[in-house]
C-alpha cells in the first residue's frame, strides 16, 4: 500500500490560489483514475479536478470554501502499489521537507480541520510535514505562529522546526514564546492584561453589526461577484483611467450582415454576430498602434506581440466573465466567428477551461447588448485598454455627397475606449479609437464570405 498526494493544480499564469467548491468523494470512498474528485474555482473560472491515481481516498486536507495555494497537497489517495509514498508536487521549494518519505509515514497525519485553519484567508501556510512534526513533538500552534521561517515567503521549513525542537529539548533559549507566558512585541510597553483591556472596546466596536434603517433586503454577494468587485476596485487603484468616445456609421456593416447571415449559417453551421466583425476591426488597428496591446511593469512598457482579444460575456447569474480569443490576428472572419460562438456558449454553460480566460492583451465589451448606447468600461488588468460598443440605432444623419449635403436614415453606433493614461495619452487613445471607427464605417458591403 502507498499514499499518493493530490495537489492543487496550476490553473493559469497569474493564478496563485483556488477555492474548493465541492468534494465529490469522502475519506473511504473508491476513486478511479481521472475521475472527478472535487470542483474548484478561481477568480477566472470554475474547474473540475480529476484524481491522479486509482484507489481509496485516505484523507481530505481541506474543507469546502477553503482557499488553497497552488501546489498545496489537498488530499491523499491510498493505492494498492507497494512503493514508497510519492509526492506529485511539493508545497514549497524546500526539497529537504520531502526528501525522506519514511519520515512522513512514521508521523500520524494532521487532521484536515487544523490544516485548513492555518491556510484559510492566506494567514500563514504550514506544510503537512511541519504540522506532523509539531504534533509529535508537542509544539503548539501559538509557537508555530511566532516562529520565524527561512522558507519561501517566510514559511517554517523542516529544518526550522527541527532546530527549534532540538533547542527546546536541550533546555536552550528559544525565540518563540510558550502559551503560558505570551511575549508581547517590543513596541508594546504596557502589560498584556492592560493592553487587552484597552483594545477590547475597539474589537467590540468593530464587531458590532451594521444597522440599516428602513425597509431593506440584505443580499450576500456570491463568490464570483466578490471577485469581480475586488478586480474592478484594484483596476481603478492601479491605472489612471481616461475614456474617449467616437461615433461611427455602421450602415454598410449592418447591411452586409443582414445579406449574408443565412448563407453563412447554412455553409458554416454558425450564426455570425457583430462581435467577430468588431474584433476584426480592433485587430487591424492594434497592428497600427501596438501600444494598445501592452502592460505596465514598473517603469517598463511590455508590448504584447500575441494579440489575444478578450470579450466580456454576461452569465445567466448576472455576473461577467472574459474568455479570450488567442492569436486573433491569425484568424479569418470564419475562424473568429467560430471562436466567439464557442467561447460564449462555454461561458454560459459553465464549461470554460482555465486557459480560456488567461493571456488577454485587449478587451472588447458590448454594452449595446443590453440597450446602452455608450459606456465607460473599467480596464481589465494587466491590460492598458478596453473598448465598449453601444447599441446600433437608426438616426437621421447629414450625408455629404458630390452633389451636396442630404439627410438620410443611417445605422449609428457610439464606441468608447478606456485606457491607462500612464502610457496611453489622449492623442494615441483617440487616434486608435477613430481608426476603429473608420474600419467599421468603410466596411466593404460587397465582401464575399
Amino acid at each position: 500500500m502507498s499514499l499518493v498526494d493530490l495537489v492543487m493544480p496550476k490553473l493559469g499564469e497569474s493564478i496563485m490560489e483556488a477555492t474548493i467548491l465541492k468534494w465529490h468523494k469522502q475519506p473511504g470512498d473508491k476513486v478511479e483514475l481521472e475521475e472527478t474528485l472535487l470542483d474548484i474555482a478561481t477568480d477566472k473560472v470554475d474547474s473540475e479536478v480529476p484524481s491522479s491515481a486509482e484507489g481509496t481516498v485516505a484523507e481530505i486536507l481541506f474543507k469546502e470554501n477553503d482557499v488553497v495555494p497552488i501546489g498545496a497537497v489537498i488530499a491523499r489517495i491510498e493505492t494498492g502499489a507497494a512503493s514508497q509514498q510519492s509526492f506529485a508536487a511539493p508545497v514549497q521549494n524546500d526539497e529537504e521537507e520531502f526528501e525522506e518519505a519514511n519520515v512522513v509515514e512514521a508521523i500520524p497525519y494532521q487532521p484536515a480541520a487544523q490544516v485548513a485553519a492555518t491556510t484559510n484567508n492566506g494567514v500563514r501556510f504550514y506544510s503537512p510535514l511541519v504540522l506532523n512534526i509539531a504534533q509529535s513533538e508537542g509544539v503548539s500552534m501559538q509557537e508555530l505562529e511566532t516562529m520565524p521561517g527561512t522558507g519561501q515567503d517566510g514559511r517554517v521549513s523542516k529544518k526550522d522546526i527541527l532546530a527549534y525542537v532540538a533547542s527546546k529539548k536541550a533546555g536552550g533559549t528559544t525565540h518563540v514564546s510558550t502559551p503560558a507566558q505570551p511575549q508581547m512585541p517590543a513596541r508594546v510597553q504596557q502589560p498584556p492584561v492592560q493592553a487587552a483591556a484597552q483594545n477590547a472596546p475597539e474589537r467590540d466596536e468593530a464587531q458590532m453589526p451594521t444597522v440599516y434603517q428602513g425597509n431593506v433586503e440584505i443580499i450576500e454577494m456570491d463568490r464570483m461577484r466578490k471577485m469581480i468587485a475586488k478586480h474592478m476596485t484594484d483596476s481603478k487603484h492601479t491605472s489612471a483611467h481616461v475614456t474617449s468616445f467616437a461615433e461611427c456609421d455602421v450602415t454598410s456593416l449592418v447591411m452586409w450582415r443582414n445579406k449574408v447571415k443565412k448563407d453563412f449559417e447554412k455553409r458554416e453551421g454558425e450564426r455570425i454576430t457583430f462581435t467577430p466583425l468588431f474584433i476584426e476591426a480592433i485587430v487591424k488597428c492594434i497592428k497600427k498602434y501596438p501600444w494598445l496591446s501592452s502592460s505596465v511593469d514598473g517603469d517598463k512598457i511590455i508590448v504584447k506581440k500575441d494579440l489575444n482579444i478578450g470579450m466580456a460575456t454576461a452569465l445567466p447569474s448576472g455576473n461577467l466573465i472574459v474568455p479570450v480569443i488567442k492569436n486573433a490576428d491569425q484568424l479569418n472572419l470564419v475562424g473568429l466567428t467560430k471562436q466567439v460562438n464557442s467561447l460564449a456558449n462555454a461561458a454560459r454553460t459553465g464549461k470554460l477551461k482555465p486557459d480560456d480566460t488567461t493571456g488577454g492583451t485587449f478587451t472588447l465589451t458590448n454594452v449595446g447588448t443590453f440597450g446602452s448606447i455608450m459606456g465607460t468600461p473599467i480596464i481589465n488588468q494587466p491590460q492598458v485598454a478596453i473598448m465598449a460598443v453601444g447599441a446600433i440605432k437608426k438616426r437621421p444623419m447629414v450625408i455629404e455627397t458630390a452633389q451636396g449635403d442630404t439627410i438620410g436614415i443611417r445605422h449609428m453606433m457610439y464606441i468608447s475606449l478606456s485606457y491607462d493614461h500612464r502610457i496611453i495619452d489622449g492623442a494615441l487613445g483617440s487616434t486608435f479609437l477613430n481608426a476603429v471607427a473608420r474600419e467599421l464605417e468603410n466596411f466593404d458591403e460587397d465582401r464575399s464570405i
